[in-house]
């Protein structure tokens, strides 16, 4: 059984929680530095990035995060936990963990009431979903080695580097399982891609997805 932790500072980390012990995972909420003890893999959830970040305070999160990857842990962000997740972060900048090489732009859909839902094909995983975009963050760049497992209308809104997943909507506000439960499957395989080191990031564009508002 996995031991899985769940980012616990702030943010919908409780949902993620709650899929996660659907799929039989071990799960711990992460408080404390100390709760990254013996885990398997990390869930960084949506939320607030900022506040994140202040709640983090002067401990050595990001140290003790890279060393928790650096260990075998696999690593899931997402909406605030992509943008943590990246490298480089815009609008406006702000420090990151770095373990996954793209430059990524906070609130690049909108405010609060530009949020909206739509059905998401992930040809890799080979099914669809519906993806949840609230204040999401948009790919701007992405190196070689990340690979894009899911776009909308050209944006890369699913990635993955080795044992770094990265999604910029929230898979944990809809009962669909199917990314916790590649997750996990990443985590139980114990593999990663090759060339995940520090390269270059080439430019990302595409169209702005089209919307439908959520209630």
């Amino acid at each position: 059984m996995a031991r899985v932790g769940v980012l616990a500072l702030q943010g919908d980390f409780a949902a993620h929680a709650s899929a996660l012990d659907e799929l039989g995972a071990d799960v711990r909420e992460v408080r404390r530095i100390r709760d990254l003890e013996e885990l398997d893999g990390l869930v960084l959830p949506g939320g607030e990035s900022t506040a994140i970040l202040r709640l983090m305070g002067e401990d050595p999160w990001f140290a003790r995060l890279r060393l928790l990857h650096d260990a075998g842990a696999v690593l899931f962000g997402t909406c605030a936990g992509a943008i943590m997740l990246s490298r480089e972060v815009r609008g406006p900048s702000q420090p990151s963990i770095g373990l996954l090489d793209a430059t990524i732009e906070r609130n690049a859909y909108g405010r609060q009431v530009d949020s909206f839902e739509l059905a998401l094909d992930i040809p890799a995983l080979g099914g669809t979903i519906q993806a949840v975009f609230i204040r999401a963050p948009r790919f701007r760049a992405l190196a070689p080695s990340v690979r894009v497992l899911a776009s909308c209308d050209g944006d890369p809104v699913l990635v993955r580097q080795g044992r770094v997943l990265a999604a910029t909507f929230h898979p944990e506000l809809t009962r669909d399982r199917l990314l916790h439960r590649y997750f996990l499957e990443v985590i139980d395989s114990g593999s990663s891609q090759p060339g995940s080191g520090r390269s270059s990031a080439r430019a990302v564009r595409g169209r702005r997805p089209s919307r439908r508002r959520t209630s």
